[in-house]
């Protein structure tokens, strides 16, 4: 399943390709492991057919994303409110604008994933914070800074969900809290639930719209793409449980469902279906690292803080004891010669921490900590 270092370099990804051959990448979110063979299969079989058109209908993906989410979360979604998009971010983007109008706030949640702050931007919305509490090993919503934000004036709330960079699953209560914050003040929730598939044993994941009083406000816009490391063919759903906020969705752009890859679409259908077994083999091995981080940073780095995460295959790193300032990252990157996503890419005030993604081989996690603590 984990490919050495000498195969990994010769891939044509972002993660590869970004920095000299020289640097050891471990900022960018996919992994460093074979594809599930019968996704491999099923791709194959149709480039050696030609079948590379449009993506036309598609039911497979919902009645597949139906039963993953049962036999998973113990959650029905109804597969008549399932739509395809792009990917995630074209997805949450299409969505906001088609409910939004200018000079609408938008409440994210830092440290949180880099591209929110991107895709924001990109919709001219004004983005507001309502940091997570960090209390010891815990990060946490702030329920009473979010509703603030909602009273004055906030018309949506764009959750992580697990959250990245975190790794940390949103509880029903908090869950229960903004959906009721949501029907209150009249405001949108969209659930980027991107990671779900990768919560570990010891954890539960509740997905937002299995929870009754968020179906009227929610969306939850996921893909298997993170999961089962298919970001490159493109393809992910959008996913509603109220007709109403169903039909208020209708005033996306039809080319919304067009723009999404054939290959990725069947892929995420195969996924969704048949990659549980896959999947509980790569968890296995993800456990594993997760667990291997905290004792390599004890080992090499016992000053740097760390909390093995409840979900995803990232780890958020408090390096504030190696004294490097905001730009850790590039001196690491310069110096050390491994790269990592910067902290002030999650949030302007976490200069002091580093993302490290542990999908990879743990001789390849050893030699980056090493690396690290250097």
């Amino acid at each position: 399943m984990v490919r050495d270092l000498t195969e990994l370099g010769k891939l044509h990804s972002s993660k590869w390709l970004r920095y000299p051959a020289d640097v050891l990448p471990m900022h960018v979110a996919e992994m460093d492991f074979e594809v599930d063979p019968g996704v491999r299969a099923m791709l194959t079989e149709m480039v050696a057919k030609s079948d590379l058109g449009y993506l036309g209908p598609i039911p497979e993906v919902a009645e597949a994303f139906v039963g993953f989410a049962q036999r998973h979360w113990g959650w029905t979604p109804d597969a008549a409110q399932v739509r395809m998009t792009t990917d995630v971010g074209v997805g949450v983007v299409e969505v906001i604008r088609a409910l939004s109008k200018p000079g609408d706030k938008v409440i994210i949640n830092s440290p949180v994933y880099h591209s929110f702050y991107m895709w924001l931007d990109e919709l001219h919305l004004t983005t507001v914070d309502a940091p997570l509490i960090h209390e010891g090993d815990l990060w946490r919503l702030d329920i009473a800074a979010i509703e603030a934000q909602f009273k004055a004036g906030a018309r949506f709330i764009l959750l992580s969900s697990p959250h990245n960079p975190a790794g940390r699953i949103h509880t029903l209560e908090e869950l229960t809290a903004i959906a009721e914050l949501s029907n209150k003040y009249n405001a949108y929730v969209l659930s980027d639930e991107i990671h779900a598939p990768l919560t570990y044993t010891d954890a539960k994941f509740i997905p937002y719209l299995s929870i009754p009083a968020a179906q009227r406000r929610g969306i939850v816009v996921t893909s298997s793409s993170k999961a089962f490391s298919l970001a490159g063919l493109k393809a992910a759903i959008i996913v509603t449980q109220n007709q109403e906020m169903f039909e208020e969705l209708n005033a996306m752009p039809e080319a919304n469902h067009w723009r999404a890859s054939l290959l990725g679409g069947f892929a995420m259908a195969k996924c969704f279906k048949d990659g549980d077994k896959w999947l509980a083999e790569t968890m296995a091995q993800l456990d594993h690292n997760r667990k291997l981080v905290k004792e390599l940073l004890a080992k090499y780095l016992p000053a740097a803080k760390y909390v093995i995460p409840e979900s995803t295959y990232l780890a958020w790193i408090d390096i504030s004891c190696l004294n490097l300032g905001d730009n850790a990252s590039d001196l690491l990157i310069e110096n050390n010669k491994v790269a990592f996503n910067p902290g002030t890419e999650f949030g302007d005030q976490f200069g002091a921490y580093i993302r490290l993604n542990f999908a990879t081989s743990p001789e390849i996690i050893e030699e980056g900590i090493k690396r690290l603590a250097s």
